[in-house]
């Protein structure tokens, strides 16, 4: 079955792939795009902004009068001051602009990825850490620039590389004979969210439970799914019982999968950890470790939010997971509506927007890996996480891309100042 990966949506919320067509998250400042239904770069001046740009784009609005964002900008008449080099001979600089975008600025605000200038008392690109001279707030604002953590660069190329290693040594995913899917109504971006019902089959019409869900790492993440409260602002509780699941869960994804150790590998080779415990247990906090993502109570975990799915202001959040929708669809709680797109691979693993509703709650876009082993889907999302971190993430599965898109989780972190993940899901490419 020939499938079509339509990978048009744009970058999403930190909540999922639902709202890319109509946001500004991750797309302030692009120049007009007409596959979206709003824009985030002069729109103010047309009046077909995005109901988040003023939120989200508040340093790159026209109204601005900071240089956050726009150190470098091209002349825009309708800005209220400038971010350039010829403003100070106009006398129309921002009020921040010696501090955020000339030589003296001790700040990464606006700066991220910057080329390389002697002139810079301090630097904000990924080779300063193996120089020692980033700026204080160089990973708090640019994460780790790409860098791995150690100052040791890790190339897009060299993540394509490893993507296309770890499919070929995902012995665990499906076959087609082993999940088959009734993709049924397929549906265009602009009607993802009509919450209509154009499926009356389940998506999910064979998975053979008796040969995949005995293979180790399998039966340990189901395990996992029946831990959690799905709706936030409810404080999570685990058991002695559910810690060890999870610790189970990554001895069965990672020290027991070729999979697993070939990733740890690559990252130990590239410096990023020192050994397979310090990752195992880096892996532990930022996918298992408790945040806040309502009302103060302790509600989430980056495993929650993007494999079990939560309910947050009356709507599906997150919820990423092949999984997690089949168990719920058997038991009837969950109705599959339609796809708004379909990958290219005509094998396991493979990527699908759905649309569905959870026991009353809907999912404009639900994004997932289809037909792939729990360790495949831990290890892409992860090594995009620790690499590409709040960044879109550029695979390669079979010769075909794949986009991942993740997001830090900014208000609170773990050891010395890293951050939880927040999602993670496929993007475009």
């Amino acid at each position: 079955m020939k499938i079509i990966l339509l990978l048009s949506l744009a970058v999403l919320l930190s909540q999922g792939y639902a709202n890319s067509l109509d946001s500004c998250q991750g797309r302030c400042g692009h120049e007009t795009d007409l596959r979206y239904t709003c824009q985030c770069d002069s729109c103010e001046r047309y009046g077909d902004c995005c109901h988040d740009y003023l939120t989200i784009c508040k340093d790159f609005s026209v109204g601005s009068l900071s240089c956050g964002g726009r150190c470098g900008e091209k002349y825009n008449s309708q800005n209220r001051c400038h971010c350039n080099t010829e403003c100070g001979r106009h006398n129309n600089c921002c009020s921040d602009f010696t501090d955020l975008c000339t030589s003296g600025s001790l700040s990464c605000k606006g700066r991220c990825g910057e080329k390389y200038n002697s002139q810079n008392r301090c630097h904000c690109n990924t080779q300063c850490g193996r120089h020692n001279n980033c700026c204080s707030n160089f990973k708090d604002l640019c994460g780790d620039g790409g860098s791995g953590g150690s100052g040791s660069v890790i190339s897009d190329s060299e993540i394509a590389a490893l993507s296309e290693v770890l499919y070929a040594l995902d012995s665990n995913k499906a076959s087609m004979s082993e999940v088959i899917l009734d993709r049924q109504a397929r549906v265009h971006n602009s009607q993802t969210s009509s919450q209509k019902d154009l499926s009356p089959n389940k998506l999910f019409q064979f998975v053979d439970e008796a040969s995949l869900f005995s293979k180790p790492s399998y039966a340990a993440f189901v395990s996992l799914l029946d831990n959690y409260n799905r709706k936030t602002g409810t404080t999570e509780n685990l058991s002695p019982q559910q810690l060890k699941e999870q610790e189970r869960f990554l001895t069965e994804s990672i020290s027991n999968t070729e999979l697993g150790q070939e990733l740890y590998g690559f990252l130990y080779t590239k410096g990023v950890y020192k050994s397979e415990e310090e990752f195992k247990y880096d892996l532990k906090m930022m996918w298992f470790g408790q945040y806040s993502r309502s009302s103060g109570k302790m509600d989430s975990s980056g495993f929650e939010h993007i494999f079990a799915g939560e309910i947050k202001s009356g709507k599906i959040s997150g919820f990423h997971n092949w999984l997690q929708f089949y168990l719920l669809e058997k038991q009837g709680l969950l109705n599959y509506y339609s796809h708004s797109f379909d990958g290219p691979w005509q094998s396991y693993p493979d990527v699908l927007g759905m649309q569905f509703k959870w026991d009353g709650y809907f999912k404009q876009v639900g994004s997932a890996i289809i037909g792939c082993s729990p360790e495949f889907d831990l290890a892409m999302y992860s090594l995009c996480y620790i690499t590409r971190p709040g960044k879109r993430c550029k695979l390669s599965v079979g010769g075909k891309p794949l986009i991942i898109q993740t997001y830090t989780w900014d208000n609170s972190s773990y050891g010395n100042g890293k951050k939880y993940i927040g999602s993670a899901f496929p993007a475009t490419p």
